[in-house]
């Protein structure tokens, strides 16, 4: 601590110092005087006697450990008066390391937000996910389990020290002063805060004692951010009541602040004893799903963990089929996940395109590095002389060294901390398209904070940045040829090492940006297949409208009722062609699955007999634009009459082959009704534009007890125009029930090519960003060899060189660096190709044509940005060129 207040205080000490050595000459100067010496001669022998006052002092100061300090801000300075000189050169350099290192920390940032950030807990390494799911492939995880199925293995494992239980559920909730409002409500189990290690911020938490089924007074614990704005801050809110779904629950306590749930992307709002579900959110008990972690016990490993609750696990399968009447669940694999980093939503969509986009964007980082030190060394040649007076004048090579590295170091952090800025931006707007991915009724949020990991990693790429774009021109500097430097005006002649190490940089840049347009290439027709993929119906000039009759009042024979008075005054709004009504529209999933019965069908031992199921309306199919291809679409008067069904081909040649389904009965396991199928349609994706065609079965709405609740218009002009109209229709037929959703079916399609569109765009961008740094580097090279052989060019003019001649000598030149970089930059992108291909599902990864547009383009681009120098060069003046020094 002294050392650092001696430190900034030095400019005193140093004065003291030289008065104190001024003070012991003064004393040798009396001394001598004394001893019989004149006035004059007196200070000259006491300078001899006393040495070097200077080096004195230097050493003095030397002693304290500040030298290196000064002379590390005396070249910092030196460094910021270089870059004033040259405000182009630092601004294009700055410019290109900030858009690298900005793109770079934005990729990492959400990389450690869905991936890395651990959540606030204790031991979060301990904490692992319990998950199951079919045994196909393309079969995505599931991480809720039954109720039973939690008891079960809460009760008999010898693994975990604890099962944490949830589940998630928007929930209506109003409060003294406050509106009713929805909000990100959660349930958890007695033990869920004490297992995760949690401390109150006020208050107290969920405890076990409230997690009962007879516990009078039901408890709510509030986030910390939902104090905050709700109730600001206020500590009186403990004790206070809210109704929650018509429930009357008491305010115990306030969660931490670094806690808001489980989910990466979902911050909940309130927590409420597992035991209300069935209060608040009336259901089967048994049939409630709930989702599950564990917090394994010390020495216990995820493998051992696995092989124990997989047995446990498959014992529940059988009651659990028949509870829910789908045998298929027997089929269900148990398997586990570390879950210290949360559980998310969009990770499983968003982790493969974001690994592949940071894989890009280091190629970019790794381009704007050599342009840079591209760029470095041409101003390094012309600094020749001015280091060579520094050699001479004694700086050491080490000396040198610093001084280059300090100036790229200068750069490096003006360009992070541009680039951190851009990142910001960035990162939110990656944000708001990754946001985009929602499905109906799953409001989600995602917050990109900078921790220790990002500004680490910030610091790590800095640092990297500036060995990696100085390091040549700092090992240029340790190779001073003094005497020859000093000879020269710095402007005729150039080495041919040097030379060679421009072009070599250069050759570098174009193979990168090869790689980076081909993968922009590759990505952006694999989003084009997907944008045109047939999908089963028309996705153009539909609209979709999402219903919520929970609080409505009716039920059943009401509903229905309702529903169909509605579509008669729908159809009437001006613009809309066809109106319909179904249970689950295309893209957001099934409504749901069943192991069928086909007569005269025999199933194969172990086949899966499960098919989709969806209720639909007459004139769903016209709507939708899915074709009918054989027999009838449903009729109103179908109402009261045998059940009929409608399936889709993939059903009807599986199940009926070559022969004719219509007038075929199906039926199901769980199920004595028969159903008759009256018509075959074509196929429509259910899920995602991705998946495979699913068996599907369509069963007439108004045959059932309870509607669908999504209503489906096809118009004749934009959808959009139309939905005003359609809003205030549906408010005055149906004035007790809600509107949950109106958008395009053209959004609801393109929610599910989000993560491919993300990585096209931004794939896109950074490839031609990418090969314009490596134009600008060649642009530069060119430029500066230009202004050094000018002389050259001035000789083969005057010798008879034709303009022509000489602008093909530049290109000639450009060519060879080009033509080099893309001997190693082809076989970069086929490998480059075959590891997308591991990263993105059905990825193009056979055609050749995104190599041979990346090559064409860089070549096209190289072209054009080696014009300029060569038509300068074609225009040398010979007799001015000549004297040109």
């Amino acid at each position: 601590m002294n050392w650092f207040r001696r430190l900034f205080s030095r400019r005193r000490l140093y004065d003291d110092l030289s008065a104190e050595i001024r003070e012991h000459l003064d004393e040798k100067v009396e001394e001598l005087v004394a001893g019989g010496m004149s006035r004059e001669e007196a200070p000259a022998a006491a300078r001899r006697e006393f040495g070097n006052r200077t080096l004195i002092e230097e050493d003095s100061r030397g002693a304290w450990g500040w030298t290196a300090i000064e002379s590390f801000f005396a070249d910092v300075r030196y460094g910021l008066r270089a870059m004033r000189r040259t405000p182009r050169f630092a601004a294009l350099a700055i410019l290109s390391l900030a858009l690298a290192i900005g793109a770079n920390t934005a990729i990492f940032s959400l990389i450690n937000t869905l991936m890395l950030r651990t959540l606030p807990v204790r031991d979060p390494g301990q904490l692992v996910a319990l998950m199951h799911r079919y045994p196909a492939p393309d079969e995505p995880h599931d991480n809720t389990f039954s109720l039973r199925t939690y008891h079960l293995m809460r009760d008999h494992n010898d693994v975990f020290s604890g099962l944490l239980a949830s589940s998630y559920k928007p929930l209506h909730m109003r409060s003294d002063g406050l509106e009713s409002e929805t909000v990100n409500s959660g349930f958890a189990e007695g033990t869920f805060f004490s297992l995760l290690g949690m401390n109150p911020a006020l208050g107290r938490l969920i405890a076990p004692e409230d997690d009962q089924a007879s516990q009078p007074f039901p408890v709510a614990v509030l986030s910390w951010s939902f104090w905050k704005t709700k109730f600001n801050s206020d500590p009186a809110v403990l004790g206070k009541k809210l109704i929650v779904d018509d429930v009357d629950v008491t305010i115990v306590g306030v969660a931490p602040r670094s806690f808001s749930g489980l989910q990466v992307e979902t911050s909940q709002d309130l927590w409420l004893p597992l035991a209300m579900e069935p209060v608040i959110a009336p259901s089967d008990r048994d049939r409630r799903q709930i989702s599950l972690l564990g917090r394994l016990k010390p020495g216990v490993s995820m493998e051992q963990a696995r092989a124990e609750m997989a047995v446990l696990y498959e014992s529940t399968l059988d009651e659990d089929a028949r509870v829910s009447g789908n045998p298929y669940i027997r089929k269900l694999k148990f398997e586990m996940e570390p879950a210290g980093t949360g559980l998310s939503i969009l990770r499983e969509n968003f982790a493969k395109p974001l690994l592949a986009l940071m894989a890009i964007v280091g190629l970019l980082l790794l381009i704007a590095c050599a342009n840079v030190a591209s760029l470095l060394l041409a101003r390094g040649a012309a600094r020749q002389h001015e280091m060579a007076v520094r050699a001479s004048l004694g700086a050491g090579r080490f000396r040198l060294v610093r001084q280059v590295l300090t100036e790229s170091l200068l750069l490096s952090v003006a360009g992070t901390l541009l680039g951190v800025v851009l990142a910001y931006f960035g990162a939110s707007l990656l944000v708001r398209i990754i946001l985009a991915a929602r499905r109906i009724g799953t409001p989600l949020e995602l917050h990109v904070h900078t921790d220790a990991k990002v500004l680490f990693f910030t610091i790590a790429v800095t640092l990297f940045t500036a060995l990696l774009f100085g390091l040549l021109p700092a090992l240029r500097a340790l190779r001073p040829a003094v005497a020859r430097s000093l000879q020269q005006t710095g402007r005729s002649g150039e080495t041919r090492s040097r030379r060679f190490f421009g072009k070599c940089l250069v050759a570098g840049q174009v193979a990168l940006s090869v790689v980076l347009l081909s993968a922009a290439m590759q990505f952006i027709r694999h989003l084009s297949n997907l944008e045109h993929l047939d999908v089963g119906f028309q996705r153009d000039h539909l609209l979709l409208v999402s219903l919520d009759p929970e609080r409505s009042g009716l039920e059943g024979e009401q509903l229905s009722r309702a529903y169909r008075e509605l579509l008669a005054p729908l159809a009437a709004i001006p613009g809309v062609r066809s109106v319909s009504l179904c249970g689950a529209t295309p893209i957001s999933g099934a409504g749901a699955n069943r192991a069928v019965i086909v007569p005269g069908y025999d199933p194969k031992p172990g086949e899966i007999r499960n098919v989709a199921e969806n209720w639909v309306a007459p004139k769903y199919f016209e709507a939708l634009g899915t074709p009918l291809l054989a027999g009838r679409d449903f009729d109103f008067r179908d109402q009261g009459r045998p059940r009929v069904a409608i399936i889709n081909q993939t059903m009807a040649h599986y199940y009926f082959a070559d022969r004719s389904p219509i007038g075929e009965n199906v039926s199901f396991d769980d199920d004595d009704q028969r159903y008759e199928i009256v018509g075959v349609v074509g196929d429509t994706k259910l899920y995602d534009i991705r998946e495979p065609t699913y068996r599907t079965i369509y069963f007439n709405m108004f045959q059932e007890p309870w509607p669908g609740s999504r209503f489906v218009l096809r118009t004749n002009i934009d959808p959009d125009a139309v939905a005003p109209q359609v809003i205030r229709t549906v408010r005055s037929v149906l004035k007790t029930v809600a509107i949950k959703n109106v958008r395009t079916m053209a959004d609801q399609v393109d929610e599910t090519i989000v993560p491919e569109r993300l990585i096209a765009l931004l794939s896109g961008w950074f490839g031609a960003l990418g090969a314009l740094l490596a134009a600008i580097g060649l642009y530069g090279l060119l430029a500066y060899t230009v202004a050094r052989r000018i002389n050259e060019i001035g000789i083969r003019m005057a010798l008879g060189a034709t303009s022509g001649r000489v602008t093909r000598m530049v290109l000639r030149e450009a060519l060879a660096m080009v033509c080099a970089g893309l001997i190693i930059g082809i076989p970069l992108a086929f490998w480059g190709k075959r590891f997308a291909a591991t990263l993105i599902a059905d990825l193009p990864a056979a055609s050749v044509a995104p190599i041979v547009f990346g090559s064409v383009g860089m070549i096209a681009l190289a072209l054009l940005a080696a014009y300029v120098p060569a038509r300068r060069a074609a225009r040398v003046d010979p007799i001015a060129a000549l004297r040109y020094e």
